[in-house]
């Protein structure tokens, strides 16, 4: 049966949907035609572009806090998931070493072959000229203790390889340090006139850097090693080719080129350079040195396998090692794996976080229920008088707040002097409540406490003092009206206060961080840790997501077992 307040078809009185409704049933009318409003369209069209209209006004209204919202809280929370599975930057700074990686097999003891180490060679050069080798190092050092020193080092020392052919070509004749004659050799005609043009009067875009027609076949390693120079040059620094001498890198592409294929009979621009250097290297004088000679005279620490099966397991452009690392595993050439047991930190500090937090508000609720019993149940003006009290510590700095426990709670504080005076303890035995769990459960239980009293004082305010009076009247004792009347209809109040506190104490780092020492210190402040000193943002990311797993299973346990229509904030 439907109830007549909500069936629309029932209601009493123009509603859009009965207007509509009734629109429709003129319409329908085979001798009565359409109903036709003021301005002589059809009724139906009329009411539906006005219903329309409310709904668009309606969501002008909300629009700017979806907005927020979405900027504030979905926008961030987007950003948090794709970080801690996002690992682009060993592929986009080593692409080269990531192709040859492929066919390494990363749970051999051996050493990948000499192609991935001249992939390395020429992927590295190019990331110490942008300058983000050290932040692939950086990543990297996350799963292997060293390699940002070694990435720090390497783009520092990888020149010396190149040096070597770049010093004898040069001995043999200076063009090849010259800027002009490579561009010549290297660069397409119609580009070389309107880069020229341009290094006269620089006012437009400069022309992008076009390959030779042919060059690519005759010299494939040093076209591409003198195009990527040429567009670094033009996009990233703003020089001309024309202008700047080449890197020792693409000396060393010449050099492999030079090797590998007999250039005698080249006739293209610059031959007479081309044909000269050919000679040299074939000559039984000229110097060599190979890339994996180079990487170790750079750092021996190259011809560790485990660098370059870390490069490998990271390689891919998503990664589950962060979370793997939240929950003390990590990603070995193997499968996941647990890490050592003196290295498996995060999976206690989630444990202490919800431990401790669940402590904190179970002391909230009882430290707090007497108080918003007696502020219920006391009249107006001394209950106003004593939420004034109540009130008084958001009043105060939390910094300020969270620093006075720390005076009062150490070994020479307040509280031991007193123990002390009283002769509750000796002087050589003072209480140690500062840098533990005992003192952030203190100093938070303190902290939180309004926000456990104000969602219990709007409930208990609107239970009427009769129902317990009608008990007692009916032979009920004050416990027996306080435990069956009283006390179930003030459960949503205390079900509102402990999932805000609870809520609030999990995500803590201030206070834990400043008492909480070692054994007191939560999961946030590891959060806190990597993101504002150790810059792993990725498995800060992952904590938080495990974090705000965690919390939404508690919140829907919670439901299934209390149910959360039964939590009120008073009315």
């Amino acid at each position: 049966m439907t109830d007549p307040s909500t069936d629309p078809d029932k209601i009493i009185g123009t509603t859009p949907d009965n207007a509509l409704r009734n629109a429709d049933r003129a319409d329908a009318t085979p001798d009565g035609g359409p109903v036709l409003a003021a301005d002589g369209t059809p009724l139906k069209r009329s009411l539906s572009r006005a219903l329309r209209a409310q709904k668009l006004r309606a969501l002008a209204l909300i629009a700017p806090l979806l907005i927020f919202v979405l900027i504030s809280f979905i926008a961030p929370i987007g950003d948090m998931l794709f970080r801690s599975v996002e690992n682009q930057i060993v592929s986009d700074t080593m692409p080269r070493t990531v192709t040859a990686l492929r066919n390494y097999d990363a749970t051999s003891a051996e050493l990948p072959g000499d192609e991935v180490f001249e992939a390395a060679y020429y992927d590295l050069f190019l990331a110490a000229e942008r300058k983000v080798h050290t932040r692939l190092g950086s990543r990297l050092n996350y799963e292997m203790s060293g390699a940002s020193s070694l990435f720090r080092k390497s783009g520092r020392g990888l020149e010396d390889i190149g040096e070597v052919y770049q010093d004898q070509f040069t001995d043999l004749d200076e063009n090849w340090d010259e800027a002009l004659p490579w561009a010549e050799l290297m660069g397409d005609p119609e580009w070389i006139a309107a880069q020229t043009a341009w290094d006269a009067a620089p006012e437009r875009r400069m022309p992008e850097f076009k390959l030779r027609e042919g060059v690519e076949e005759t010299l494939p390693r040093t076209a591409a090693a003198y195009r990527t120079f040429a567009r670094f040059m033009q996009t990233e620094e703003g020089d001309s080719p024309l202008e700047e001498e080449p890197w020792s890198a693409v000396h060393t592409a010449l050099y492999q080129d030079l090797s590998a294929a007999d250039l005698s009979g080249y006739s293209g621009p610059r031959s007479d350079m081309v044909i000269a250097a050919d000679a040299l290297v074939a000559s039984d004088g000229f110097e060599t040195i190979s890339f994996r000679d180079g990487f170790v005279e750079v750092d021996a620490d190259w011809l560790e396998p485990e660098i370059w099966q870390t490069i490998k397991i990271y390689s891919p452009p998503y990664t589950s090692g962060y979370f793997l690392n939240s929950v003390d595993m990590q990603k070995t050439p193997d499968g996941p794996a647990l890490r050592d047991e003196d290295e498996r930190i995060y999976g206690l500090l989630f444990q202490r976080t919800l431990f401790m937090s669940l402590v904190i508000t179970f002391s909230c609720i009882l430290l707090a229920y007497p108080i918003a019993y007696l502020l219920s149940n006391l009249p107006a003006r001394k209950a106003n008088l004593l939420m004034i009290l109540v009130l008084l510590p958001f009043w105060t700095s939390l910094l300020v707040r969270t620093s006075a426990w720390k005076v009062m709670l150490q070994q020479q504080g307040v509280i031991n002097d007193v123990l002390v005076w009283l002769g509750m303890v000796s002087d050589g035995g003072r209480l140690v409540m500062i840098n533990n769990q005992f003192g952030t459960i203190v100093a938070m239980t303190h902290i939180l406490l309004p926000f456990m009293i104000l969602p219990m004082y709007s409930v208990m305010s609107t239970i009427p003092i009769s129902y317990t009076r009608a008990a007692k009247s009916l032979g009920a004792t004050n416990w027996t009206a306080f435990w069956r009347v009283y006390f179930p209809q003030s459960v949503p109040g205390i079900g509102a206060g402990s999932i805000l506190v609870f809520i609030l104490s999990i995500g803590y780092y201030i206070t834990p961080e400043i008492v909480g020492g070692t054994s007191g210190i939560f999961i946030s402040n590891r959060i806190a840790y990597h993101i504002s000193s150790s810059l792993n943002w990725g498995l800060a990311a992952a904590l938080g997501t495990i974090l705000l797993v965690v919390v939404l299973i508690l919140y829907w346990a919670y439901d299934r077992i209390v149910g959360i229509d039964n939590v009120k904030l008073g009315g």
